[in-house]
């Protein structure tokens, strides 16, 4: 560990900081073929992961605002990739995929998964599980760095 002073980290921190950014921005990207936008491609990659969840479950693995995520869910609901519904006894609703949008899903995902598989091709096998490995670490590290700083999410 170093000091919070240590001047050695600091140009890393700032090539941390570039190569952070350049990963945010594709996310962004629009894939030939794709036939939904990022928003509902990750509510879709939730829901297809899980349990059916609520409005304020999406909000939270999303990190949105809950009237964002409201805004995406019903566009989704009308295109008839989600749907929602009561479950007796609670007054939340819940959310899950229709088969429309786990199809949806599914295309998506290979569309988005072979980018990336090339990207890690082009690493080379070791190189690839060096940096998966290396990736794993550093986010542990923030995991513990954010509690340590008690960083609500």
């Amino acid at each position: 560990m170093t000091d919070a002073g240590d001047s050695r980290v600091e140009p890393v921190l700032e090539a941390v900081g570039t190569e952070l950014m350049r990963m945010a921005r594709r996310g962004s990207r629009v894939y030939p073929g794709s036939v939904v936008d990022l928003s509902a491609f990750k509510i879709l990659w939730l829901l297809s992961d899980s349990e059916p969840l609520t409005m304020k479950d999406l909000a939270t693995e999303l990190q949105l605002e809950q009237s964002t995520v409201s805004r995406q869910v019903k566009a989704a609901v009308e295109r008839g990739l989600i749907e929602r519904y009561d479950v007796e006894g609670t007054s939340s609703r819940l959310h899950r995929p229709t088969q429309a949008g786990i199809d949806v899903y599914r295309q998506e995902a290979a569309l988005r998964t072979a980018v990336i598989r090339e990207a890690l091709e082009a690493l080379g096998v070791e190189r690839a599980g060096r940096f998966v490995n290396e990736l794993a670490a550093f986010n542990d590290a923030l995991d513990e760095a954010y509690a340590r700083a008690k960083v609500a999410d």
